[in-house]
């Protein structure tokens, strides 16, 4: 057995290189991974003995190389592929562990210039990665840390990787190579409102038990590169698993919810906030909240921005709430809570804002519709009044509606008093 080894984050790599070498696997890597190896004390074949060629142009230039893309792309089973390896004397690779630049967490940072990016831009890497998958008939591509693990197991207990499991990794590797590029294209194409083409990248989260309703199957996955998203830093305390409506509805409670300074509490029902309440403490806004329409509350999603009390964990505690999210829970709050066993409890503990950057997508029959994401908000100077002449508490709740309103499905009407809403109409 021979294995191929270019990888940019070492995690790991001591077990799998010591495992493969336990297992009499020639070890053959470049650069910085063939060192690696080298201080395990393991043997190792370094790519550039194996090309006869020095690595160029500051190490853009590696593994690209006949001698090593006909050792992944050649088909054993065919005499013409076996006979020019055999004329070249190149030997084949049976597995190709490659890990790629990390190009989108560079890219990300705040003040790197671009052509600092741009040098994390892996060619090698994919390369090696594509021709794998590609003849995953007769060669495994590994290319995450977690894989590593069963790798070993399986080659430990069989002698090789069956062709399944070469087929599993091969659709790893494909999509893995297909989101690299794709966060490399949305980079390029961050200059222009609306690209001729978008390629967004998705990571699943999370399996959902169905979907919108019991015959649709769900999960919830996270658009790659996105710097916060619904769950990022959420953990659940206490409950049943999360629906595909749970997280609908959690969606639109935290963007209403983000929309205020104040202690506010957001309960969403359907997608659509049934009652909203500023206030100077955090129970005082649950109860506005609670009191804007008690019977739509009921059964809902519930946000908060401040932490919950003892005193608050008790008045929620009275009432069915299908999930609550807040920054934090007093001892006796929760244990008031999870007396509650259905209702799912969760501790938001992000802080970063969203990327003011990110589109609305919206799926649509064969295609998408994409918009900016809605984050302005007109405050006074950009109104007028045409009857009457408006106290300064008539303005912060007409302010407080403006924003309310933003996120009711459309038309849409809001009436509020004393930051409280006390009537929303969606669908008008």
């Amino acid at each position: 057995m021979r294995a191929l080894i270019s990888v940019y984050d070492k995690t790991g790599l001591d077990e799998l290189a010591r495992g493969l070498g336990e297992l009499g696997c020639e070890l053959v890597a470049s650069g910085g991974t063939a060192a690696f190896i080298e201080e395990l004390g393991l043997a190792v074949n370094r790519v550039e003995d194996v090309t006869a060629e020095p690595e160029m142009l500051g190490g853009r230039v590696k593994t690209l190389h006949p001698r090593i893309h006909a050792g992944i792309l050649a088909r054993r089973d065919r005499e013409d592929d076996v006979a020019t390896l055999e004329e070249h004397e190149i030997l084949p690779f049976d597995l190709v562990v490659v890990n790629l630049y990390p190009f989108e967490q560079v890219a990300a940072r705040h003040g790197v210039r671009e052509e600092e990016a741009v040098e994390m831009i892996d060619v090698g890497g994919p390369s090696m990665l594509r021709a794998a998958a590609k003849n995953f008939a007769h060669v495994a591509p590994v290319c995450r840390p977690e894989q590593y693990a069963a790798v070993l197991a399986e080659l430990r207990e069989r002698g090789e990787l069956s062709l399944v499991t070469r087929r599993s990794l091969a659709t790893v590797a494909f999509s893995t190579t297909a989101a690299y590029e794709s966060a490399i294209a949305r980079w390029f194409a961050d200059v222009q409102a609306f690209p001729e083409q978008i390629v967004p990248s998705f990571t699943k989260v999370l399996d959902l038990s169905y979907g919108e309703n019991p015959h649709q199957r769900g999960a919830f996955y996270a658009e790659a590169g996105a710097r916060v998203h619904l769950l990022s830093r959420v953990e659940q305390l206490h409950g049943k698993e999360l629906s595909y409506n749970n997280l609908n509805d959690l969606s639109a409670a935290r963007l209403l919810a983000a929309e205020f300074t104040l202690p506010a509490c957001v309960i969403v029902k359907h997608a659509n906030p049934c009652g909203v309440g500023l206030a100077a403490t955090i129970e005082e806004a649950y109860a506005k909240a609670l009191a804007s329409d008690p019977t739509s509350a009921y059964g809902g999603v519930v946000v908060l921005n401040r932490p919950i009390s003892a005193e608050l964990g008790t008045a929620l505690a009275k009432q069915f709430v299908e999930l609550l999210l807040a920054p934090g829970y007093d001892d006796a709050a929760l244990e008031a809570l999870k007396l509650k066993q259905g209702t799912r409890i969760l501790l938001d503990s992000e802080r970063r804002r969203a990327d003011r950057g990110e589109r609305d997508y919206k799926r649509v029959l064969g295609g998408l519709l994409v918009q900016d994401r809605d984050l302005d908000v007109e405050d006074r100077e950009g109104m007028v009044s045409v009857c009457g002449d408006p106290t300064e508490e008539q303005w912060g709740d007409l302010l407080f509606a403006w924003r309310v309103c933003k996120h009711v499905g459309s038309n849409a009407i809001v009436l509020a008093k004393d930051l409280q809403t006390v009537g929303i109409g969606a669908g008008q």
